[in-house]
């Protein structure tokens, strides 16, 4: 019996079964895949044939990278393309994670076909323009402005906190279009061309020294109508599917047992025996356990992922990722005692990625404080888990039914 695959087209479900394909149909694929393409050749040329063969992300549909078929035999196809050119998840998070399940959702046909290639070869880089000066935690009340001209839409306002601005070719954008009605009624979403003239993108120095992350001006942008995504007013809604998704893909993307920032502490731990005591072995034990459960819940989470859209079972994965990364950074610091206190490299610089990995104990300390912020600040995230999961009642919101206009600011 073939297992339903929720699909939307222009914002409508429908149900489609899924292609009959199972592990042995789909390793056959990435093998004759391999047999007509050299892995040593050039490297975008080989990703755009991979997007071409169905082998990108084998549950969106055909002719988007996909075929149609489950979301887990993905890993299937992960291990048979071992050792190929891959991407730049680094740099490409934001595209992958959030553009591209939003695109897929609500995007027209001519929009799925314009960006999800190039977006996923890494052509084309993403960013996402949510957050503002005021209006972070309360994303619904924010304040940049589009007003319709013709077939046009004109853009006006200011955001934050926005990763990879100055790399990025197009950005997801929520922008204001009816102020005479409740902050979470009068929204659009729009997808913005970076390159437009009126689009300024400064650089906002972080703790760390690096500059990541970014604020963006928008002065008079011209966007057509066809940048739209979903319909007039309906931003919220669309703003939803993209928040979901990038909570799944901060908090539960793939880790290997020991892996992560607890295979760095532990590595820490075994080679260097004469900075152990009795009481860091106890939290290293603590949290090792802690890892493991979020790991096995991350697994959870994204095969449950095969039957549809993430729901807030994300904001929960998502929490417990920052709250363990802080604790293991700075158990690392603490281990190395003075030495952990030396900081490698603070030279203000554009990166292009965060490098937990590449860099030293003091860097992902300092950057794992961004973990309980960005991508929804984690007392946010416990009240979605309070009131979408566990049911309890809603905080009093005075301003729910107020049009924006009125709002005070």
């Amino acid at each position: 019996m073939s297992r339903p695959r929720l699909t939307r087209v222009d914002g409508d479900r429908r149900r489609e079964p899924f292609v009959a394909l199972d592990e042995k149909a789909v390793r056959e694929r990435a093998a004759a895949f391999l047999a007509g393409h050299d892995p040593a050749g050039d490297r975008l040329e080989f990703l755009r044939a991979r997007f071409d063969a169905g082998l990108a992300w084998v549950h969106f549909p055909e002719g988007l990278g996909g075929l149609g078929a489950a979301r887990e035999l993905q890993n299937v196809v992960e291990r048979e393309l071992e050792g190929t050119p891959q991407l730049d998840l680094g740099v490409q998070t934001i595209g992958l994670g959030m553009a591209a399940p939003t695109i897929l959702t609500f995007g027209t046909d001519e929009q799925r076909a314009r960006f999800l290639r190039p977006l996923w070869t890494g052509e084309e880089i993403w960013c996402q323009l949510f957050s503002e000066p005021g209006a972070g935690s309360d994303l619904a009340t924010l304040g940049t402005r589009a007003v319709r001209d013709g077939d046009e839409w004109v853009v006006d306002g200011q955001k934050v906190w926005t990763s990879g601005a100055h790399h990025a070719r197009w950005a997801i954008l929520v922008a204001r279009t009816d102020v005479d009605v409740p902050k979470h009624r009068g929204l659009t979403y729009f997808v913005c061309d970076m390159h437009a003239p009126g689009v300024e993108v400064r650089p906002l120095r972080q703790i760390t020294g690096e500059a990541e992350f970014n604020e963006v001006f928008l002065t008079g942008v011209r966007l057509g109508d066809d940048l739209r995504l979903g319909e007039v007013g309906d931003g919220w809604r669309v703003a939803q599917t993209t928040l979901m998704n990038e909570r799944v893909a901060i908090g539960g993307a793939p880790v290997r047992r020991g892996g992560g920032m607890v295979g760095l502490v532990t590595e820490t731990w075994r080679s260097r025996p004469e900075l152990r005591t009795h009481d860091l072995h106890q939290r290293l034990l603590r949290l090792w356990v802690e890892a493991e459960v979020t790991r096995l819940a991350g697994t959870r989470l994204r095969e449950q992922l095969s039957a549809g859209q993430p729901g807030p079972e994300g904001s929960g994965m998502k929490l417990a990722f920052a709250d363990l990364n802080q604790a293991l950074s700075g158990l690392d610091v603490e281990l190395r005692g003075e030495e952990g206190l030396v900081y490698d490299d603070w030279t203000f610089r554009r990166s292009d990625t965060v490098d937990f990995f590449g860099r030293g104990p003091g860097y992902r300390y300092l950057r794992a404080k961004g973990n309980s912020i960005e991508g929804g600040t984690s007392e946010i995230l416990r009240n979605i888990i309070a009131e979408r999961v566990l049911g309890l009642p809603s905080e009093p919101r005075v301003d729910k039914d107020v049009p924006w206009k009125d709002l005070p600011r």
